[in-house]
């Protein structure tokens, strides 16, 4: 016989009441049971962590428990954490914040990051930490006593100054901190002078230019940790990218930067399948291509014409178009007579074969606008991707690549912040002239969560600029493999991107940059 189970909630009034009245602190008994609570809880060192018991559905990795372990016992929640793209950068951050919050260390916590990226982050953090944030939109309430997560260009408004200076922050976390490189920028002044105890800087690539950026995203966690921005150009600084008493810098970064890379940390890794696929052009894309010289505006040079030219002939018409009387030139009629795209007939044949979703990359919105259309008149779901987009549309985008459509064709905009692990395959319409952002563009899919091999597929037309670009830099030199590297050479070699954007920018014909690009080659090997 089941027993009768009788529900009384009449303690509820009770206790409601009791709460009211209450003037002592309590019962002895109960003062007791609360810091024995509190012991077994908290322990009395920082020594491992109490986080991954509380998210058994979550396999970290053992390069980001490490790295949790660090901040916390050897960095006191500060560092910047720039792991290479893909290695789950966003997981560290929120297994650390999740560890401090068990910890009872933070309650008030502001995250920044890109607008395209705040509602990725809140579900990231929803979903796998059970930490559920306010996301500031155009009301915000910054009083907020929780986790918080806003753009950084809607918090640094003038109108909220006197909000952030009377706040303190347990924890700061910024994600593409890249962009606080320059400090005279409003982005950096904002975030110098926000009131915080610990602070996490997220980015793949905490150099892009000059070893100066370096030093200022270190002066925002530790001011004084490389001595005066004076002493710093004296004692380390070695020209625009290189430093001299290499050992005592490196020492000192360590104490406020850790950077995983992928050959080190996988266990069983992802494997890369890269194709090159060389296309014969039509004998009118051909015509097209030749005829360009004829007909340079001002400041383009034919090189970039002929990339262009190489993506579709819309792309090199969105430039030839502004030079006067174009329209009646013997280029213009050849642009006229091309009525198929070889490159997007390949294109269209792989993403058949695969019936599998597709992510394409492409420098020129004239050439995604085109594609769009192109997949969608052969009756394949397509939606583009940029970076001019609303937020809400850009989410859009994503869901609808998640859901119906099977191709989504991205600008460089789309190469950075994305989480497309449920795609693994990536097709290069044209190539970006430096080779190290294809890391970029090949991490929206080759990242933490993916669990297939990865394809990629360089498209380029014979005998054209793009087919010297991929003998001499992608093949010749597989720069695409070579990421910045660890903390001893992370400086080493961004003098490639100069050597590459000289190259590139300055070269008066493709015999002269081809000339430049071998040079480069005899270097690297």
């Amino acid at each position: 016989m089941k027993p009768t189970i009788v529900y009384d909630n009449s303690w509820e009034n009770v206790f409601e009441k009791e709460l009211q009245n209450a003037s002592s602190p309590g019962s002895w008994s109960l003062f007791t049971l609360t810091a024995e609570t509190k012991n077994r809880i908290l322990p009395s060192d920082f020594n491992g962590l109490l986080a991954p018991d509380f998210l058994p559905h979550i396999q970290f990795l053992p390069h980001q428990i490490k790295t949790a372990q660090t901040v916390m016992e050897e960095m006191n929640g500060t560092a910047i954490l720039a792991d290479e793209v893909g290695l789950g950068k966003t997981i560290e951050a929120g297994l650390i914040l999740k560890e401090y919050m068990l910890r009872g260390l933070v309650s008030r916590v502001l995250i920044l990051a890109p607008a395209s990226l705040v509602s990725q982050w809140a579900k990231e953090l929803r979903d796998k930490f059970q930490i559920f944030a306010l996301v500031q939109r155009k009301k915000p309430d910054w009083s907020w006593n929780g986790v918080q997560i806003a753009s950084i260009d809607s918090a640094k408004q003038a109108k909220f100054a006197d909000v952030f200076t009377d706040t303190l922050f347990d924890m700061v976390i910024i994600d593409e901190a890249h962009r606080l490189k320059n400090p005279a920028t409003k982005n950096h002044q904002f975030v110098s002078r926000l009131n915080k105890t610990y602070c996490l800087l997220l980015t793949a690539t905490p150099i892009q230019n000059n070893v100066d950026e370096l030093f200022h995203l270190v002066s925002l966690l530790k001011p004084g940790l490389f001595g005066s921005n004076g002493f710093f150009q004296t004692q380390f600084k070695d020209g625009k990218r290189s430093v001299q008493n290499r050992d005592a810098f490196h020492a000192l970064l360590r104490q406020v930067m850790i950077r995983n890379i992928r050959t080190d940390v996988e266990q069983q890794p992802i494997k890369r399948f890269v194709q090159t696929i060389r296309i014969t052009p039509s004998k009118e894309e051909k015509a097209f291509y030749e005829s360009l010289a004829d007909c340079l505006p001002g400041a383009i040079t034919l090189l970039t014409l002929q990339r262009e030219a190489c993506s579709s002939k819309y792309a090199a018409l969105a430039t030839l178009i502004k030079q006067e009387g174009f329209t009646q030139t013997n280029t213009a009629a050849l642009a006229d007579a091309i009525k198929q795209n070889s490159k997007a007939d390949k294109a269209l044949d792989i993403v058949k074969q695969l019936n599998e979703k597709v992510l394409i990359f492409t420098q020129y919105r004239a050439t995604q606008q085109y594609l769009e259309l192109f997949f969608r008149s052969h009756d394949i779901p397509a939606v583009s991707f940029q970076g001019n987009f609303k937020k809400g549309k850009k989410d859009w985008m994503i869901e609808l690549f998640k859901g119906p459509a099977r191709v989504l064709i991205a600008t460089e905009a789309g190469s950075e912040g994305l989480n497309l692990q449920f795609c693994r395959h990536v097709i290069n319409f044209d190539l970006p002239w430096n080779p190290m952002k294809l890391e970029q563009r090949i991490g929206r899919v080759h990242r933490y969560g993916q669990s297939q091999d990865v394809y990629i597929y360089h498209l380029a037309y014979k005998q054209s600029v793009e087919d010297r670009m991929l003998a001499l830099l992608y093949e010749k030199i597989t720069l695409f493999q070579t990421a910045i590297g660890k903390i001893d050479n992370i400086l080493d070699q961004n003098w490639i991107e100069d050597h590459l954007k000289d190259a590139f920018h300055t070269s008066k014909s493709v015999g002269e940059w081809e000339i430049k690009m071998q040079n480069l080659a005899a270097v690297l090997e």
